[in-house]
């Protein structure tokens, strides 16, 4: 993975989403879901993102994909900045630009096939392609994702749940993408059937080269999937590194509190529990501090006076923090 040449780039994302006011005189307020995320992505690399629910994850997914907009900043992708994009240079980014999301069946029309089913965006993005050439693409589709090829001729509800989270999968790499954004994708599953699901995203990785934004709050599939990890907390990122970084040495107050539920990597260690105290601040709020000031045990007078900038923690890591306890 070339760390200089990522295929995506977040460059100060905001997300606003305008509330309805009370009266016509009422001063505008918005939530608040994403407040100046920035992170980058490599080809064939998988970026984890975690956090609490409500923190902006997977509307930071949204985004990405163009499910939804964003109210600032800046997305690239190879280079381009698709934020904006007409309607034809959308089209083209939609084919390189794929997502999985949590219930498998809600991306399955129950009324189709599984064969009609992946074969739809197959005609889609690759219109040249004969009736013949749709069926042999579908049959390589449901080989690629470990399902037999009579599957094509089964209804989606005859399946599993974890069949049916690869059949999406191969859905989703109908259109032979770059990217993929992985909502949760296996949160609904069975222990056992999810670390089935992971290690094929990691084969589909290695045998095509994708990036995978894993969006998830189950830190232990996190940590065996991810080459590096993006701690988000009240819409913003505020740590970030490598996997054993993150994992072995979280450096923001609240990473060290998620992570503290997860066993220790190294046999014999102690495990702690970092306890949070204090209410999650309001979406709706300006804040002039830390977003985590107000649970942070470790807070003191500049935290609540301005925001920490994500810095890198040494010139010889690629861990970043936002907090004043690293460089103030």
């Amino acid at each position: 993975m070339n760390r200089q040449d990522p295929i995506l780039e977040l460059q100060q994302i905001f997300k606003d989403y305008p509330l309805r006011k009370p009266h016509p005189f009422a001063a505008p307020r918005s939530v608040k879901a994403l407040t100046g995320v920035s992170l980058s992505i490599a080809r064939g690399e998988t970026l984890a993102l975690v956090g609490e629910s409500g923190c902006g994850k997977s509307t930071l997914g949204k985004c990405v994909v163009g499910l939804q907009g964003i109210s600032d900043g800046a997305i690239r992708f190879d280079g381009i900045r698709i934020d904006g994009l007409g309607r034809g240079r959308r089209q083209a980014y939609n084919k390189q630009v794929q997502m999985i999301f949590q219930d498998p069946l809600s991306s399955l029309n129950p009324r189709k096939r599984i064969g009609d089913a992946l074969a739809e965006p197959v005609r889609n993005y690759r219109p040249q392609l004969t009736s013949v050439q749709v069926a042999e693409e579908v049959q390589r589709l449901l080989t690629l994702v470990r399902m037999p090829v009579d599957s094509a001729g089964r209804w989606p509800h005859e399946f599993s749940g974890g069949q049916a989270q690869r059949i999406a999968m191969a859905r989703a790499l109908a259109s032979k993408p770059d990217l993929i954004v992985c909502d949760e994708a296996t949160s609904a599953l069975d222990v056992s059937i999810k670390a089935q699901i992971v290690n094929l995203l990691k084969e589909l990785q290695a045998e095509l080269n994708l990036a995978l934004l894993f969006i998830s709050h189950d830190l232990g599939i996190v940590r065996s999937i991810a080459h590096r990890v993006a701690v988000m907390y009240r819409g913003t990122i505020v740590e970030q590194g490598t996997g054993d970084e993150v994992f072995h040495s979280p450096q923001h107050p609240y990473s060290q509190a998620l992570l503290s539920a997860v066993l220790p990597l190294r046999p014999g260690a102690r495990r702690t529990h970092a306890r949070l105290e204090g209410e999650v601040p309001s979406t709706t709020a300006d804040l002039a501090g830390c977003p985590f000031e107000s649970r942070c045990p470790k807070r003191f007078d500049a935290c609540s006076a301005a925001r920490p900038p994500l810095i890198r923690l040494d010139e010889r890591s690629d861990q970043s923090a936002a907090c004043f306890l690293h460089g103030h």
